[in-house]
């Protein structure tokens, strides 16, 4: 793609907190295109007073002339972004600067029965043209990246579902368990999911294989009991405190690899998280802790994350001044193993430039967020960067170390700032921009890295 071309999609890289914050159809409304095109229902385009567009007669095909809810839909979506980072890696060990774009089309179909039943298959195609360094998760030229039945049933006072097959999953802001929306193709997990809500209370149970991508053949992605993560998770609404969660988890991988160790990797979990807003307030607090063992050394790690801020609900633009503070912990080389694994993270939480992985750092990020228009946003932010410890290496995004920065310099990592202009033009369209300068310090300019400027320029279609 030329950039005169790339320069027609304007912005970019929309948030998944933009999708996430979509909500489903009420009576007579459209339904949303929402983060997770399975949430959709579509059964209101039944009423004939719904307002119509083209090809609402693939968006809702019923299947039965008593019951409106048993239907059959399909979906589309494409993503393209393009990137300029010029400090993959902060150019240590040889990276070269980078201009390139990843592309991400899906397509998906929607079965439902009822309001009881619920067959839902999804397919990608991904590409990352001029991008000279490719990973696992930029490129699967066809594969299957959702395909799982799932049942709702009334019990007792409450609801339970079940999803068997091969799906999603994210976690709250999706820290330690995402989808992973960032990167060219989402994380999917073979996975069996059952989950009962009543009043206040909603209870998890989970299992799952992640899929791990490969772009041999067409639908060559798998899973394995090599690499297996499951547990259990209770969530409580609290009043104007918002809602506590509580995760109990497993997480188990062969063949682990880190500076200082190498074995299989078995990590139990323990997640708490309190969530909500009131009086202008918001908040976002989460703490993780991990034990267990790698080829034979215990495990003790654990990490922290908060979001707080206020809006002036009042005021021109809404503005909201934020603060995140985010720390995790590294290895000290002591009794036991003090990396933190962050497990599935999102590459939207610190930025997109993937120049901060979620391990052995403290993140410190004041910012303000404007709202120009309804479907216009603007984020500016500066944040600093230490390491936990500097017996372990800085990490970047997810966690990979920066070779030659393991007990070499000294704590602080650098300094960054950020901005993002959100824009959901119509339903179905949206741009984003992210930009990121990235200053570092002597503890990674010491082993020859440089410092870092990222550009995404995004533009998201959905059907």
């Amino acid at each position: 793609m030329r950039r005169g071309a790339i320069a027609l999609c304007a912005f970019a890289v929309v948030s998944a907190s933009v999708a996430e914050a979509q909500v489903a159809p009420g009576d007579g409304e459209r339904p949303s295109i929402m983060f997770n095109r399975w949430q959709e229902d579509w059964s209101v385009l039944a009423d004939p007073a719904v307002p119509r567009e083209a090809f609402d007669d693939l968006k809702y095909i019923p299947l039965s002339d008593s019951d409106p809810e048993t239907y059959l839909s399909f979906g589309a979506d494409l993503r393209e972004r393009f990137e300029a980072d010029d400090a993959v890696n902060f150019g240590v060990g040889g990276a070269k600067a980078q201009e390139y774009v990843i592309s991400r089309m899906e397509a998906d179909a929607d079965l439902r029965i009822r309001d009881e039943i619920q067959a839902f298959v999804q397919i990608q195609s991904d590409f990352a043209p001029g991008k000279t360094i490719i990973t696992p998760v930029d490129r699967d030229r066809l594969g299957l990246e959702q395909a799982f039945v799932a049942v709702t049933e009334k019990l007792g006072d409450g609801t339970f579902k079940f999803r068997a097959g091969r799906q999603q999953i994210g976690f709250d802001l999706q820290r330690f368990v995402s989808v992973r929306d960032g990167p060219n193709i989402r994380q999917s997990y073979d996975a069996l999911w059952a989950d009962y809500e009543t009043g206040p209370w909603r209870l998890t149970s989970f299992w799952s294989q992640p899929v791990q991508n490969r772009d041999l053949r067409a639908f060559d992605d798998y899973s394995s009991s090599h690499l297996t993560y499951g547990g259990f998770r209770i969530e409580r609404k609290i009043g104007v405190l918002g809602e506590v969660t509580t995760t109990l988890s497993q997480f188990k991988q062969d063949d682990a690899r880190f500076p200082a160790i190498t074995g299989n990797e078995y990590r139990d979990v323990l997640d708490t998280r309190l969530a909500g807003g009131a009086y202008s307030f918001d908040w976002d607090l989460e703490a993780m802790g991990q034990g267990g063992h790698i080829a034979g050394d215990e495990i003790r790690a654990w990490a922290l994350g908060s979001r707080t801020g206020y809006t002036f609900g009042s005021v021109a633009w809404t503005p909201r001044l934020g603060f995140q503070l985010d720390a995790a912990s590294g290895n000290s080389n002591g009794k036991t193993f003090g990396t933190f694994n962050p497990l599935f993270p999102n590459g939207y939480y610190v930025t997109l430039s993937g120049y901060t992985g979620y391990t052995n750092f403290v993140h410190a990020k004041p910012s303000i967020t404007l709202k120009p228009a309804s479907a216009l946003t603007v984020m500016f932010a500066g944040a600093a960067q230490w390491r936990q410890t500097t017996r372990d290496a800085v990490y970047t995004q997810p966690d990979i170390p920066v070779p030659g920065t393991v007990g070499h310099g000294g704590q602080y990592t650098g300094t960054y700032f950020q901005t993002r202009v959100d824009w959901q033009i119509t339903p179905h369209i949206a741009t984003a921009l992210e930009a990121v300068r990235f200053n570092i310090a002597s503890s990674i300019r010491d082993v020859v890295g440089h410092d870092g400027n990222y550009l995404g320029l995004e533009l998201r279609l959905g059907w």
